[in-house]
């Protein structure tokens, strides 16, 4: 695994903890499809939630909010049809989608540790994406 996959991973399993401890259920984590990825799939009464997860080091010039742009969005919306399509069950209970993204801070150190978590729920939404131009 790369530098890179592991800090990714380590902001990963950070927020998987954080939204399990505000009572979210985890369904999945690294769902792909052709057209993306979403790093994690949860529920939390009514929603279906995909969390964008961005880890930086502190200090970084982008924050993760930024680094989620237009392109990125759009691809996180089309995957995230993909798995509501496999699992369209899901919708009787949890009706609500919602894309939430996950910023984590971590440490420039050798063995880096979280410095600190951001959860900026319903980050974005679908509008703009499904227009035909």
């Amino acid at each position: 695994m790369s530098d890179r996959q592991e800090k990714g991973k380590l902001g990963e399993d950070a927020i998987c903890a954080e939204l399990e401890k505000k009572g979210h259920s985890i369904l999945a984590r690294n769902y792909h499809k052709r057209v993306g990825e979403i790093d994690i799939i949860s529920t939390i009464e009514p929603y279906i939630v995909f969390t964008e997860v961005k880890t930086r080091k502190l200090g970084a010039m982008v924050s993760g909010l930024e680094a989620v742009n237009n392109t990125k969005r759009k691809k996180i919306v089309l995957t995230a049809d993909a798995y509501l399509t496999e699992n369209h069950d899901l919708l009787i209970k949890y009706p609500f989608v919602r894309y939430d993204i996950a910023e984590v801070w971590i440490t420039c150190a050798t063995k880096p540790l979280i410095a600190r978590i951001n959860i900026v729920e319903n980050a974005f939404d679908t509008e703009g994406i499904y227009t035909v131009n």
